[in-house]
């Protein structure tokens, strides 16, 4: 049995997942209502549950290029959150606070993106 996302909806998707990307641009699964437009998008696409469901069912199956990548909890925070968002933390045995945001999210994703290049060669 071939695992897909029912259609109309998976062509929806696809066209505005991959507008103005390049090939291998990555696109947390975490982070779709933000990339549809905080999830004003949905209605064009379809019922954003069933959509959700069809990915994560095409992901587990192995259907489509994705990785779980095991992320620290502050670099799933950030790849998490949409691209303009701020993740504050505090350290209570330091009394200490940082704000990191979407320069911190980009260099995630950088590395990120190299893991993923260096697994595609077979490099450890």
């Amino acid at each position: 049995m071939s695992v897909r996302i029912r259609q109309p909806d998976g062509t929806r998707i696809h066209a505005l997942l991959t507008r103005g990307r390049r090939p291998g641009h990555i696109v947390p699964l975490a982070t779709l209502s933000h990339e549809l437009g905080g999830g004003a998008h949905w209605p064009a696409i379809g019922d954003w549950e069933t959509v959700t469901t069809d990915l994560v069912r095409l992901i587990r199956s192995r259907s489509c290029d994705a990785l779980s990548l095991g992320l620290p909890p502050l670099a799933r925070a950030l790849v998490c959150t949409g691209p303009y968002s701020q993740v504050r933390t505090h350290d209570p045995a330091t009394g200490r606070s940082a704000v990191f945001g979407p320069a911190d999210r980009r260099e995630v994703l950088v590395a990120i993106g190299s893991r993923l290049l260096q697994a595609e060669a077979g490099v450890n």
